[in-house]
């Protein structure tokens, strides 16, 4: 009777275990605000700056040089997946990000299609740079205004293979409804995600 009892009890043991490894954590959806993403030379001078680097675990900015997802300096963002593009004070890859743009609204977005992902490679963004190429329109004079391009929402492959959602509501600080190039602070990232925590698991609900 003891013997089965014991058998019994590391059964139990084992079906409890395997429960809790199959457990699916929620997604997390969030706001950040006023990421600032600043930068040093342009107007013809070499362009360079520390990158502001984005855990989306935690939901905060981090200096760590290991566990970054994406990276945003001015108005580019890289991953943390691929390899250096040849930019001055990038910081090196070191994860298995990916990173795209899928069309649609945040709410329709349910899911994460990995084949539309890439690397970041030499001279060769994962998000192409310039006004209208990637996420953003730059309109010239007289407004000089970086503004978002409606229905293009990131999809980002961390640095850990989970997946996220992002869409950039806006360049400058404190996100105003009508920037003005004169009194409105640029390179300040205002942003909603969704982050799914479950490994390899492409839910974007």
């Amino acid at each position: 009777m003891n013997k089965i009892k014991y058998f019994l009890l590391i059964f139990v043991f084992f079906v409890s275990c395997s429960d809790d490894d199959d457990t699916i954590l929620p997604s997390i959806s969030s706001t950040f605000t006023n990421l600032h993403a600043p930068q040093t030379g342009g107007m013809g001078q070499p362009i360079g700056g520390d990158f502001t680097k984005f855990n989306f675990s935690t939901g905060q900015i981090t200096t760590d040089t290991q566990n970054w997802d994406i990276a945003f300096r001015g108005t580019t963002i890289i991953v943390n997946g691929g390899t250096k593009i040849g930019l001055n004070d990038e910081p090196n890859r070191n994860g298995a990000g990916a990173l795209g743009i899928a069309n649609g609204t945040f709410s329709s977005i349910t899911s994460a299609d990995v084949s539309s992902l890439s690397q970041d490679g030499p001279n060769s963004p994962a998000i192409p740079t310039g006004s209208g190429n990637g996420w953003y329109n730059y309109s010239g004079p007289p407004t000089f205004l970086i503004t978002p391009i409606p229905g293009k929402i990131l999809i980002v492959k961390t640095h850990d293979d989970r997946y996220a959602k992002v869409e950039i509501l806006s360049y400058y600080k404190d996100a105003p409804a009508n920037p003005n190039f004169m009194s409105s602070e640029s390179r300040y990232y205002t942003f909603n995600y969704l982050y799914n925590p479950n490994e390899k698991d492409f839910n974007l609900n």
